[in-house]
């Protein structure tokens, strides 16, 4: 292509909005364009991109034996309110009514869809396994979108979905996906990580995501050097740190603290070790309560939602003052699981007489949950419930009784050892960019079953496999630029070689080599953009550092004199001298390496 006709407007100056690398880098690269919070327009270069994206995507996904198809944006509501999502996705989920007031909702995902489609299809267990998949618009309505690309309402996204017989089936069709993502992001030059992850709203019973490294990541990663172990510390496990809890060694005594509400002041001012404290976390969970004169009055089971009130449950939960509370491990606490959220002050202040910042579970009534390095401390510090104090010397057991659960709710910290006991964890940061699930629940949901060798019914097992398509561009420069700009990977740059002729407007003898050359590598298969817009040879050279192009041919008359053209490194920014002569060969060995 020719720099005149691909809308190369480059920016100076990055948007004021914009908040990380990648969005200040495609935003003056003249990639994408913002149209509203969490919108953006892919301008020519940006949508380059995103069709390489693309392309790898599909030859994988291909090549692992999945056939695509093309699901609607809009879906009607009954879909989702017969899996069960149509509440539980909540406000991220954009509703809407057509002419008729009839529900619908633009997709945020596709699980619904393919399952209808699957149930109406696929009869026999002779037509499984099936992998299905469609690259396509999502929308979700993030409360705050940022970071450009990277957390947009609206994005591209691949999603697919297996369907199998059993359990063995659905494993080796899982196995074939993440094989598959592998390679994905492999071809695509990037640093990644496949960890364990927490399924989430999604559902299943197992779940890998592919983190790009990248310090400006939202996700932090544990994974340990000395062995394959990694898993998003969400999902993480956290051995305890004390083995086994030690005999009591100190009385127990209430102490004044003094406006001394968290930890690290209580153990300052106490000039204990912060590892010897424990915090309160307390948490509410709402139960309804049915008045039982309205059980006797009512005639259905129906009638009885009519007669309940709610009243909630207090847990308290504790950490050790170092540590930060995990909220997903949280809710696999058994009782917790149905939901929770952080208890109100009043409610905190109702069950403990006290204000936060001097709880603790002595002398409580509420369902006590502790962490499985605090469940094994001993002589330990924590609030009083009484305003301005806080008790040293507090031991399970001694002083109050064991706790109603042990369970492993924080998050894992950098040194902690590693569950597979190979080593210590390390923390680095990571951006999510793909997603793969087995064991979803909509197959028994929403009725998606088969007919088995003896023709019985048997409901089918079902994976998900998801990857941000336009997410991808963000995570790539995030991970590839410097202070001249973008660094694209060849597999993902706009174009993998830029010509640069000096004054070629001016020059026919410039003209004309790189006329040459740009055709000899557009018959050679390479992706070449010729930059015929006669700009200044800074100004040139600025532009195509700040896009990204991986490889690019200076053409001048003063090296043409001595049968020269310059190549340049983008990663390096080396200069290579090259005779014109064997400047193709050259630039395609460069390229092909």
């Amino acid at each position: 292509m020719r720099a005149s006709a691909c809308f190369v407007q480059t920016l100076k100056e990055a948007p004021a909005d914009a908040e990380v690398t990648s969005h200040r880098l495609l935003a003056r690269a003249a990639m994408i364009r913002k149209l509203a919070a969490g919108i953006y327009t892919y301008l020519p270069l940006g949508l380059h991109v995103l069709r390489k994206v693309e392309a790898i995507v599909r030859e994988e996904m291909n090549r692992a034996g999945a056939s695509e198809l093309l699901m609607p944006v809009i879906q009607p509501a009954e879909l989702w309110v017969e899996s069960g999502r149509w509440e539980k996705m909540g406000p991220e989920m954009l509703r809407l009514k057509d002419r008729h007031e009839r529900d619908f909702i633009v997709q945020p995902t596709s699980e619904e869809v393919i399952a209808d489609v699957v149930r109406e299809s696929i009869k026999s267990y002779k037509q499984l396994p099936l992998n299905l998949y469609h690259i396509q618009t999502k929308f979700r309505d993030e409360r705050r979108p940022r970071f450009g690309v990277m957390r947009g309402r609206e994005f591209t996204m691949k999603d697919a979905y297996s369907f199998d017989r059993d359990e063995a089936g659905m494993r080796a069709s899982y196995q074939a996906m993440y094989d598959a993502y592998v390679r994905i992001f492999t071809r695509m030059g990037l640093d990644f990580r496949a960890v364990a992850a927490d399924t989430g709203t999604i559902g299943g019973n197992a779940s890998h995501e592919f983190q790009v490294i990248a310090d400006t990541g939202e996700d932090a990663i544990a994974y340990c050097p000395d062995s394959d172990y990694a898993a998003n510390v969400e999902l993480a496990e956290a051995l305890p740190l004390i083995a086994q809890r030690a005999a009591p060694t100190q009385p127990m005594v209430k102490t004044p603290t003094p406006g001394k509400e968290k930890c690290e002041d209580v153990a300052a001012f106490l000039g204990l070790p912060l590892t010897q404290t424990v915090k309160s976390i307390v948490l509410a969970v709402d139960r309804e309560i049915i008045d039982a004169a309205r059980i006797a009055e009512a005639q259905t089971l129906k009638e009885l939602g009519r007669g309940t009130t709610v009243a909630a449950e207090i847990w308290l939960l504790l950490l050790r003052g170092d540590h930060q509370l995990n909220e997903v491990k949280a809710g696999k606490v058994e009782g917790l699981k149905g939901g929770y959220r952080f208890a109100t002050e009043a409610e905190i202040v109702a069950a403990f007489g006290c204000k936060p910042g001097y709880l603790g579970p002595i002398g409580t009534r509420v369902r006590v949950v502790a962490d499985r390095t605090v469940a094994n401390m001993s002589d330990f510090v924590c609030g009083s419930n009484e305003e301005g104090f806080h008790t040293t010397g507090i031991n399970w057991g001694r002083d109050l009784p064991e706790p109603d659960a042990v369970a492993d709710i924080r998050n894992v910290v950098a040194g902690d050892p590693s569950p597979d006991g190979k080593g210590a964890l390390a923390i680095q940061r990571g951006i999510e960019v793909g997603h793969v699930f087995a064991g979803l629940p909509y197959p028994e949901s929403m009725n998606v079953v088969y007919t088995d060798e003896n023709g019985r019914p048997q409901p089918m097992k079902m994976g998900c496999y998801g990857i941000g398509i336009s997410r991808l561009l963000g995570a790539a420069v995030e991970q590839n630029n410097d202070v001249r700009g973008i660094i694209w990977p060849d597999a993902l740059a706009p174009f993998t070689v830029a010509i640069c002729p000096v004054n070629y407007l001016a020059s026919a003898t410039v003209a004309e080599v790189a006329n040459r050359i740009y055709a000899e590598l557009l018959a050679g298969g390479v992706d070449v953009v010729l930059d015929d817009r006669g700009e200044r040879p800074g100004a040139m050279f600025a532009d195509w550092e700040l896009i990204g192009v991986p490889h690019r041919l200076t053409v001048g008359e003063r090296g043409l004199k001595e049968g020269k053209v310059e190549y340049v490194e983008r990663r390096s920014l080396q200069t290579t001298p090259v005779e014109v002569g064997d400047a193709v060969a050259f630039v395609l060995s460069r390229v092909r390496a």
